[in-house]
């Protein structure tokens, strides 16, 4: 299956610096059947170097951000982002282990889509994966 906005295919930017999270989330991906293109940055730093490096036909629509990560964490990102002309409008959807109400607060003042906890089983993470997906299915994006 292809995720479509209209006609087109959308493309996903994770940016996760856990290794064991990057193969989960592309498995979740193989097992719902989901070939839209996946890039894949470790830190906010690098997802804002990709994302400069891309032409606006190519930039993703949806991405899906951790929050602790080194260098530039996800609500580093998020600032960085929001003050950008040419990707403010890229839906952000936070996936995280972080509970913590100041970044969830901190998260949603940056207009993210929407605030996820990480599952702690793989079957959890899939059936939490399967459901953006059928989320980003019905979503027209820029």
């Amino acid at each position: 299956m292809i995720i479509k906005s209209g006609n087109d295919p959308i493309t996903i930017l994770l940016v996760e610096d856990d290794e064991v999270d990057i193969i989960n989330v592309k498995r979740a991906f193989k097992k719902n059947e989901i070939e839209n293109q996946l890039l894949v940055a470790n830190n906010g730093i690098e997802a804002l170097t990709l994302l400069h490096s891309l032409s606006e036909k190519k930039l993703p629509q949806v991405i899906l951000l951790d929050i602790n990560m080194p260098m530039m964490n996800g609500i580093e990102f998020l600032c960085e982002l929001r003050k950008d002309e040419q990707l403010k409008h890229i839906s952000v959807f936070v996936m995280t282990t972080s509970n913590e109400d100041s970044d969830k607060i901190e998260a949603y003042g940056y207009n993210v889509a929407g605030y996820i906890l990480k599952p702690l089983s793989f079957d959890k993470f899939i059936d939490t994966i399967n459901k953006l997906i059928e989320f980003w299915s019905i979503t027209e994006f820029k």
